[in-house]
């Protein structure tokens, strides 16, 4: 046997090449290519359809948040107390529920401010509308609302919506408004 020189190597090599470039068809490509353009599409469809998931979510949280904000303000913003009392009446818990419901879809802040009628001292009374306010407070962060967002404030007998005297009259003062 010969030993082939580094000049047949290479020719040999170069043949060998050249062949299998010759072999090689073009329906492997196109098929790589076909294939590439299934995976893109399939990406895209798979994207499209992300998004429309993601629209039909927000829509639907946008729709739940109009709701709760119906509901708290059919509830009302002003909870009514009774003669010398911080002690949250059952209509008054149930319109916070409300409040409640809403802030645990946010991050809103809220203030709270007591208000008493006009009998007692004003120490006293701002002490009381102090107590009422934190009645609420406290009713609100049992029930899941975190105590930063909540500001409670006394203005004692100093805000009356309701002026004269006569039970009519202070019943309207004695309240807690929520803001």
């Amino acid at each position: 046997m010969k030993p082939i020189s580094v000049a047949g190597k290479a020719a040999t090599l170069l043949f060998t090449a050249a062949f299998l470039a010759a072999c090689s068809g073009t329906d492997t490509k196109e098929a790589d290519e076909a294939a590439a353009a299934a995976a893109a599409a399939a990406e895209a469809a798979a994207a499209e359809a992300a998004r429309e998931a993601e629209r039909r979510a927000d829509a639907e949280a946008a729709a739940t948040q109009r709701e709760l904000e119906k509901a708290a303000m059919a509830a009302g913003t002003v909870f009514y107390f009774d003669f010398d009392s911080s002690t949250l009446k059952p209509s008054a818990q149930a319109a916070l529920d409300a409040h409640i419901a809403l802030l645990r879809t946010n991050d809103r802040t809220v203030r709270l401010e007591g208000h008493t009628d006009e009998r007692g001292t004003r120490d006293y009374n701002m002490a009381l509308g102090e107590r009422r306010a934190n009645a609420v407070r406290d009713y609100m962060v049992v029930n899941g609302v975190a105590s930063y967002r909540i500001e409670s404030i006394s203005y004692g007998e100093e805000q009356p919506v309701a002026y004269g005297s006569g039970e009519s009259n202070w019943s309207k003062n004695r309240r807690v408004e929520l803001k």
